[in-house]
């Protein structure tokens, strides 16, 4: 089945996954599908994301022709997410046995090494003893080792080598040597009877031990979807014919009407039609205190009704709910990576034939340089470097972060869209913040009415009111519910006309009517001089003076206030102390614009900025060398969004606007936007060293496997070491990245 959707997302769960190197092929491998444009795979989740119209059988086909296996992962499926934990808590058991029977043996092999006897072959009855330890390892590698020997299997089928490759062919040579020494001791040098039974059951056991703790630690990093989907009710009270029925959420419609009680979470999105309460929406928007809801008001599923019993009408179901949306861009969020994390991945393409090419290129030295027993050196040397080598890590390191750090956002409230935006937030130099509906309210009020001729204030607010009724500006809504307030009649309106950036005009019973700012005036060659100073003592308050003009003469001027959020001052200091430049853009004039930069602390600001002039001035930043983000809630700011480095868009704004964004603040403070950038920050601190510690590990570890300690300090790692360190690894950087959970954003 395909689509005609270019953009088409499609998640698809992979098995068989074994290291970073198999993302490269699976990406690879799914990027040669017809339609697909793009590919990108979530080791740590073993989940792909692919964008495009390509066919889901052929997505499928792909990654089987490759040796994984993969199924189709549904939109919001709970289910699903479900079936996942049960099959990982039971791979989890699964390998916890596998690491005790093979443990059972390997400890007391290498104890019997350290403390009793050699480990050598020298009699018949040494012969038969360890033949039957042998076979015991032999029955160790089928029942806790065999998914390494498949895996290995199916990426020789397929001309490629990954982590299962390493250990296969390192516990497999350790034991085949081992078994040649029991059968025909005589074909090898009396100093080189040694075995390795204790390196194979121990290094399959230890990487099975690493494995499960790395599942635990993994499963830890999915909790803020759970806690999302934990969100919904599962039934909902709905109001039919009369009667009150519990019903099942997915059988709840549009237009519904249903009851909510006191401590009960709320459905789906709807609008209150009866009642009035408080609403906890903190697990949606970070916001602590609840919100007052009365009759009109909107809900959101997933909130907690607090006091009073609604009645509400459902406006959104199913997965067009904001609950279901925002579950959706979490779990995209965490399947996309950042270009950092690309780094990672094409390394571990190369690096498991490099490491094998070492391991030979070790084994060869041993033989011709090493002391006596050579090939026994050479054995060990080549079975080390292949074991520690494995780039679990690697493969682990970019997306748990991503995935801990983009569920921890998630829970501030803060909705990021990709991974390369939470990369790129961290190193935002520059934030533009957009000052209506951002730094103020988006609320203004109507504070003052100057009138200049016989006119009365009602009958110019009127005409304001008449003039703006069709205008969703919030300055025009303030005139029209002002008007509203005062029981004022609007009258119809001829030939309306919105000068973009300037204000509207129209005719009202034969009058030609004028509302806007100086601008407009002067085009329209209306004299306002007497009155300029009159206005510039309003914008000196950060009100906003507007113009009316009837037949070409100034009439009134009218004052909107919009007042500054309470939080905004406190925010802005929080990003300049984190080294921001911070600019507000307004189209409002320059005085006001002035008074408000004043009140907030801003030095620059960017004052009468036409809408599509908006973009122009994050260009001017970026053409200075910053890197820039945009923060804005309206239509007219989407482009400057788009343009910019990073765009936030505050929720409480317009679908527009949070669809222009990278990243969404559900609540309307700014502090959002510094516990976003904070989160950024601390995400790819937490990346960093995940990557750096793996690299270091991987790169630091191979010439100690491969002997380079020995001839200065006769010093040769054991492959028994090697297994514990390769194993444990892969845990440091699962439970780094765990860190990130504790983070509070607010302390930064």
């Amino acid at each position: 089945m395909s689509s005609n959707n270019p953009n088409k997302e499609t998640i698809l769960l992979i098995e068989g996954a074994g290291c970073a190197s198999c993302v490269g092929k699976i990406e690879g491998a799914l990027s040669e599908v017809s339609g697909v444009k793009t590919a990108s795979m979530n080791f740590a989740q073993r989940t792909v994301l692919v964008t495009g119209n390509a066919n889901e059988d052929e997505l499928l086909g792909a990654i089987g022709s490759v040796g994984y296996q993969a199924s189709l992962v549904k939109q919001n499926d709970t289910e699903l997410l479900d079936e996942k934990e049960k099959s990982e808590a039971a791979y989890y058991k699964r390998l916890m046995k596998e690491m005790t029977i093979a443990l059972a043996l390997g400890i007391p092999l290498m104890l019997y090494g350290l403390f009793i006897g050699e480990m050598t072959v020298t009699t018949n009855p040494e012969r038969i003893s360890w033949l039957v330890v042998g076979l015991l390892t032999l029955g160790i590698m089928y029942f806790s080792g065999r998914h390494f020997y498949i895996g290995a299997w199916k990426s020789f089928l397929n001309h490629s080598a990954n982590m299962d490759t390493l250990i296969a062919l390192g516990t497999g040579t350790a034991w085949i040597y081992s078994m040649v020494v029991v059968f025909a001791p005589d074909a090898v040098p009396l100093m080189a009877r040694h075995v390795y039974f204790e390196a194979t059951a121990m290094i399959i056991g230890l990487i099975d031990l690493g494995l499960a703790l790395e599942i635990k630690a993994r499963g830890r990093t999915s909790e803020a979807i759970k806690r999302l989907i934990g969100l919904q009710p599962k039934n909902a009270r709905v109001l039919r014919d009369g009667e009150e029925l519990d019903i099942p959420i997915e059988d709840v419609v549009l237009e519904d009407l249903l009851r909510i009680r006191p401590g009960e979470k709320i459905p789906v999105d709807g609008v209150v039609v009866e009642g009035n309460t408080s609403v906890d929406e903190s697990m949606l928007t970070g916001e602590p205190m609840p919100v007052k809801k009365i009759s009109g008001d909107e809900v959101v599923a997933g909130s907690i009704n607090k006091s009073g019993s609604v009645i509400f009408k459902a406006t959104r179901v199913g997965k067009d709910t904001a609950l279901a949306q925002i579950i959706e861009m979490v779990k995209r969020a965490q399947n996309s990576k950042p270009s950092i994390g690309r780094l990672a991945d094409v390394i571990s393409g190369y690096f498991v034939p490099v490491v094998m090419i070492i391991a030979i290129l070790s084994a060869l030295a041993w033989l011709n340089f090493g002391p006596a027993p050579a090939l026994a050196f050479a054995i060990v040397s080549a079975t080390t470097v292949l074991i520690i080598a494995c780039p679990c890590a690697l493969g682990l390191a970019t997306p748990m972060s991503v995935m801990v750090g983009v569920g921890k956002a998630a829970e501030a409230g803060v909705l990021i869209r990709n991974g390369e935006a939470l990369q790129t937030a961290s190193k935002i130099s520059a934030m533009i913040l957009d000052k209506t509906g951002t730094i103020t309210e988006g609320s203004p009020k109507v504070t003052e009415i100057q009138v200049t001729g016989d006119y009365k204030e009602e009958e110019i607010l009127s005409l304001a009111a008449s003039l703006e009724s069709g205008s969703e500006h919030p300055l025009a809504l303030a005139i029209v519910e002002s008007a509203q307030e005062r029981g004022l009649v609007l009258s119809k309106v001829a030939n309306f006309e919105a000068i973009a950036g300037h204000g509207v005009e129209g005719s009202i019973d034969s009058n030609s009517i004028l509302f806007g700012n100086e601008k407009l005036m002067d085009e329209r060659s209306v004299s306002i001089e007497h009155y300029i100073a009159s206005a510039q003592r309003v914008a000196s308050e950060a009100k906003t003076p507007m113009y009316l003009a009837i037949n070409g003469e100034l009439a009134a001027i009218i004052s909107v206030s919009d007042p500054i959020k309470n939080d905004s001052v406190e925010a802005i200091k929080r990003l300049q102390a984190n080294g921001i430049r911070v600019v507000m853009l307004t189209g409002d004039n320059r005085a006001t614009a002035q008074a408000v930069s004043e009140k907030v602390g801003i030095s620059e600001f960017f004052a009468e900025v036409l809408p599509e002039d908006k973009s122009n001035k994050v260009e001017e930043l970026q053409a200075q060398g910053e890197i820039v983000g945009m923060t804005g809630d309206g239509i007219n700011d989407a482009p400057a969004l788009a343009q910019a480095n990073v765009g936030f868009a505050i929720g409480t704004g317009t679908d527009v606007a949070i669809e222009s964004a990278d990243i969404t603040l559900m609540r309307g403070s700014l502090h959002g936007l510094a516990d976003a950038i904070a989160i950024s920050k601390a995400t790819l601190r937490n990346i960093k060293q995940n990557l750096f510690g793996a690299f270091i590990y991987n790169v630091a570890g191979v010439p100690f496997a491969a002997g380079v300690l020995y001839p200065f300090f006769g010093l040769l790692l054991s492959p028994v070491i090697a297994g514990a360190a390769m194993a444990f690894s892969s845990l440091t950087v699962v439970s780094n990245a765990n860190r990130l959970r504790l983070f509070k954003a607010s302390d930064h």
